[in-house]
């Protein structure tokens, strides 16, 4: 093709695009049915990870569980057998272990079959300064929010592409778009699990694997005790998300094939201008918006978990 002909298609379906995007504001998108899909959750044990939990087995899938907490995702597999799930299984997990990993998706393979749709939830934060963070931490932190991406996908993905189906979720954090003081071990395991999944979402297009989708999820802090101390400056702007919300909004993203969903909508507009303005004015938008201070107060959980 020629470049007048590629440039002319390019125009064309930039138009249609835009339109497209701009009737969905007003008529929803069909949802997809993924009664009897094979779900996994890392992280399952508590917080987000349980309330997505419940909120796949309303909708009629099997679930497996991942967690490192024996009597959290106990809990959980209870929770989801009350809410509606043909089948639960729970399974103890260390996704910072490669090997375990390996080892764990061997067993979930042979015992309940091919996952469909691949949630990695797990995630730690230290909410320590870089220089007062052990670097055992930094390790432990990037090992948990990104590497364990990394080995799931190498062992549930192969079957999505024999079959040119599936699902793949990335939860990531809005402090994997914008640096965030006091978060520097965090803000970078989040973005580097943004650029993996984004990056595994353009060789799943190239190689013609269109029947996999991904989601990948940018909220900012959630109520769930994992960033329990923080505070926001603009609660009308920037609030503390309530999780319930939260998890419904990511299975809502799901079941429409949302590529990117960042919470609140706020964030969609903060992020654009990051990426236009001068370094200065951004620097003063930050401290306008409380980024400098929001981990001043931190305190976290008593016992932090995946």
């Amino acid at each position: 093709m020629n470049f007048f002909l590629e440039t002319i298609q390019v125009l064309l379906l930039s138009i249609w695009f835009n339109v497209e995007s701009a009737i969905h504001i007003f008529v929803p998108r069909k949802k997809k049915n993924i009664a009897g899909e094979i779900v996994l959750i890392t992280g399952a044990g508590s917080g987000i990870g349980r309330l997505m939990a419940q909120e796949f087995a309303a909708l009629g899938t099997v679930l497996v569980l991942w967690d490192i907490n024996q009597e959290g995702v106990k809990e959980t597999a209870r929770l989801a057998k009350q809410s509606g799930a043909s089948r639960v299984h729970y399974y103890l997990c260390d996704c910072s272990n490669k090997n375990e990993v390996y080892g764990v998706a061997d067993q979930v393979k042979r015992e309940v079959g091919d996952i469909s749709i691949l949630v990695n939830n797990a995630g730690i934060v230290t909410g320590k300064k870089f220089m007062d963070c052990p670097d055992s931490l930094i390790e432990k932190t990037v090992e948990v929010n990104t590497m364990a991406h990394f080995w799931t996908y190498k062992a549930f993905l192969p079957a999505m592409i024999a079959n040119n189906h599936g699902h793949l979720v990335s939860i990531a954090s809005s402090a994997g778009l914008i640096g965030v003081n006091g978060l520097a071990d965090y803000c970078a395991s989040k973005f580097a699990a943004i650029g993996f999944a984004e990056s595994m979402a353009l060789e799943l297009l190239a190689t013609g694997k269109d029947g996999i989708k991904t989601t990948v999820v940018c909220p900012y802090f959630i109520n769930t005790g994992m960033f329990d101390g923080c505070q926001t400056k603009w609660p009308r702007i920037l609030p503390i998300l309530n999780p319930d919300y939260v998890a419904k909004k990511i299975i809502h993203a799901v079941l429409t094939d949302q590529v990117y969903l960042l919470l609140p909508k706020t964030m969609y507009l903060i992020t654009a201008i990051k990426n236009i303005v001068p370094m200065k004015l951004g620097t003063l938008l930050g401290h306008y918006l409380g980024a400098f201070n929001l981990m001043d107060t931190f305190r976290g959980r008593a016992k932090k978990q995946e």
